[in-house]
């Protein structure tokens, strides 16, 4: 492997998001924020006012579009 691809994955480390915050299934309700976060982008208040809205038109399959 290159130094160069090293650096990549290293650089791309900081991003993921912790499969600890992560959940998907019936055990718990799906929220705007998980459903921002399993989408891979930052919590900003207009992503959770468009998550929110998201789960309500679709409710928790809503997730489904972002984890298989």
């Amino acid at each position: 492997m290159s130094s160069e691809a090293s650096n990549d994955e290293t650089n791309l480390s900081v991003f993921r998001t912790p499969d600890s915050k992560l959940h998907t299934g019936s055990e718990n309700p799906i929220d705007p924020e998980d459903l921002v976060r399993a989408s891979g982008r930052e919590l900003t208040p207009e992503r959770l006012a468009r998550a929110a809205k998201l789960l309500e038109e679709e409710g928790p399959s809503a997730v489904e579009r972002y984890l298989p």
